[in-house]
């Protein structure tokens, strides 16, 4: 084995550099979001991250083909993707970003409830348990009844169960399907539908707005890059409580750039819903646990659209 695969400070340093530039990552996309469509952010954001990655993607010499062997599945998780992706960026432009990462979280929890109830995967007392207390955070975080529920709540809702749902396709096919695969259809399927929808929400983009859309998908793809080192370097259970840093990133970065402060609701639900699903990565990283850890094996349960890392998956024989 090399010296990467036994260095958890290594694992652990790529992991925060990771979350911290999906965080940046998504800066750009409120600003952008405050002149242009969501449609037209998404469409020049993947052109741009599709370069990188479609060479990286051609210099793999271990893949021979991208024929996928699950078409239809291969074709409902692209859909899943683009929904979630779509929901999640129009959030960010309407919300807080804190408020958004704070719904996004419970993307985990979700996972962990459709492993059980589409997959037929073991889920015990503990875990269900802490999948309704995360849930519960989720109300705290909406206050339904107190607070007006708006369109960008129910996006980023959407984008978490659109994410949840992909993420339980790659645990489906995942061992079956090239990496290459998975990552490539979903990108084309991005930049096709929102090709299609251009024209119709196309606003002249200035040079400097050019500039960002393409630091938003050239950092996507960095940011894909460090994950993937990160889960080669250290153990699942360590690197994935580290996405949560993301609320720390999203409390500053809103502070900083849009006056954004979180109350003390939304501060409450997100330590709820992160709590729950630390305690999900903590059991499903004990060596009693099934075999299929669903939270563990999809690294990047944000919203999982474009380019997605997954851990290399052996072939079947």
């Amino acid at each position: 084995m090399s010296q990467t695969s036994h260095s958890p400070v290594r694992g652990l340093g790529f992991a925060f550099a990771s979350f911290a530039l999906f965080a940046t990552h998504d800066v750009g996309i409120k600003a952008l979001g405050m002149t242009y469509s969501v449609f037209q952010i998404i469409f020049f954001a993947m052109l741009f991250a599709f370069v990188p990655m479609a060479v990286m993607m051609l210099a793999d010499r271990q893949v021979d083909n991208f024929r996928p062997r699950h078409p239809w599945l291969i074709l409902l998780r692209a859909v899943m993707s683009l929904v979630a992706m779509s929901s999640a960026f129009y959030a960010f432009t309407v919300l807080p970003l804190a408020e958004v990462y704070a719904l996004l979280f419970a993307t985990p929890l979700l996972i962990t409830a459709f492993s059980s109830l589409m997959l037929g995967e073991t889920v015990r007392l503990q875990r269900w348990a802490a999948v309704i207390v995360g849930l519960v955070g989720v109300m705290v975080v909406l206050r339904p009844g107190m607070t007006q529920l708006t369109l960008g709540h129910a996006a980023a809702l959407t984008a978490a169960f659109g994410s949840a749902f992909a993420s339980i396709i790659v645990r489906r096919i995942g061992g079956e399907e090239r990496t290459a695969v998975m990552i490539l259809y979903p990108m084309l399927s991005s930049i096709l539908v929102m090709g299609m929808i251009l024209p119709f929400v196309y606003v002249p983009m200035q040079l400097g707005d050019m500039g960002m859309v393409a630091s938003v998908g050239l950092l996507s793809v960095f940011a894909q890059l460090c994950i993937i080192t990160a889960y080669r370097a250290a153990p699942a259970a360590v690197v994935a409580p580290v996405q949560y840093s993301q609320i720390l990133w999203a409390t500053a970065f809103g502070a900083l750039f849009f006056d954004e402060f979180p109350d003390r609701m939304v501060a409450l639900g997100a330590a709820i819903i992160i709590a729950s699903g630390i305690f999900v990565v903590w059991r499903e990283s004990r060596s009693n646990v099934s075999e299929r850890n669903p939270v563990l094996r999809n690294p990047n349960p944000r919203f999982d659209a474009g380019p997605s890392p997954k851990p290399k998956h052996r072939r079947p024989s």
